[in-house]
């Protein structure tokens, strides 16, 4: 992890992206006023981060467009979304699919990098439930039942090209931002907000690594969104995604969000998006998930039993050993 100590301290150096990510085969350092492909593309804004991207608001010479820089030589998600593309009779944004405008190589401190270019995107699902939760505020039934149907619709479009999504989430589930997409910058502003830098500086006095960011910036708040209603679905981050017949040994999964099969079983498929999309269904009527976890599948399977009810028979014998293993392990010594 990367010594923080060496640097001046500042709000956004500790609640942005990690400046350990900024490394050969990381992130690319990408500041405020950057252009890409041979200046078709200057950075305005920071719209968010992950695991192997960080994606930022950009201007194109005919839209706004948001690329999502995934660093490394070959883009498992690109190959994905061109797979999609082959099996769509319209765009990709038909199937509540995030649309892919363009795509490029990047050449960096930090080596080179895929970029995609994607239709510009609102606040995450999380993002919004978040807010209304925070409020006391409850979704419309009616929206509700539009987002239900159009996440089913997306993962059955997935699941009939030949593919699983394997990492249906709440941030992988954005809104359309139709009424944003070709405003001026000064009124998108007033509703990502304004954005925010802090120059990234040694205390020591010596330079900046090559492959750090000159300064660190804020994602954007999206603190007067107020379209949910009227804008669609999109899935995106197709990074996880496998073709049917080819699924991998394991997924990366948020622990309240391990489907049963991937804890019990030897084997899973394409179907745990189905479990994924009901999780995220419930989260859009009660707001919160409908599993917690504390790094113990015992506790997150016990809560599986509590509201289904009955584990399949083939899965009750791990079950059981679960079970057992968890009462040795808190059974009291003698003399307690």
């Amino acid at each position: 992890m990367e010594d923080l100590s060496v640097y001046h301290h500042g709000n956004l150096l500790h609640t942005q992206e990690r400046l350990s990510s900024y490394r050969p085969g990381g992130y690319h350092p990408v500041c405020l006023g950057d252009t890409f492909k041979n200046g078709r593309y200057k950075i305005q804004h920071k719209l968010g981060w992950g695991g192997f991207s960080t994606v930022w608001l950009a201007n194109d010479r005919e839209c706004v467009a948001q690329p999502n820089h995934l660093f490394s030589q070959g883009s498992r998600e690109l190959r994905n979304l061109r797979h999609l593309e082959k099996h769509s009779g319209r765009s990709l944004s038909s199937k509540y699919i995030v649309q892919l405008f363009d795509a490029f190589t990047h050449q960096g401190p930090n080596g080179l990098h895929q970029c995609l270019v994607f239709e510009l995107l609102g606040p995450s699902v999380d993002k919004v439930l978040t807010d209304y939760y925070d409020s006391g505020d409850t979704l419309e039934t009616e929206d509700i039942l539009r987002m239900t149907e159009q996440l089913l619709e997306a993962i059955q479009f997935i699941h009939d090209a030949g593919m699983g999504h394997g990492d249906i989430s709440g941030g992988n589930i954005a809104f359309s931002c139709s009424n944003l997409s070709n405003v001026a910058e000064e009124d998108l502003f007033e509703v990502l907000g304004l954005p925010e830098t802090e120059e990234l500086v040694r205390l020591d006095g010596k330079p900046l690594d090559k492959g750090l960011p000159k300064h660190m910036v804020k994602a954007a708040e999206w603190d007067e969104w107020v379209d949910e209603d009227e804008e669609d679905l999109r899935v995106l981050d197709l990074e996880e995604g496998f073709l049917q017949g080819h699924e991998p040994k394991t997924l990366s999964q948020p622990g309240q969000l391990q489907a049963p099969e991937t804890i019990f079983g030897k084997y899973f498929d394409h179907r745990v998006d189905l479990w994924r999309a009901g999780c995220m269904i419930y989260l859009f009527v009660f707001r919160r998930s409908p599993f917690w976890y504390l790094d113990d599948d015992g506790a997150l399977v016990e809560q599986m039993v509590g509201f289904v009810e009955k584990l399949p028979e083939v899965w009750q014998p791990a079950w059981d050993r679960m079970q057992l293993n968890s009462k040795h392990q808190i059974q009291p010594m003698e003399g307690e």
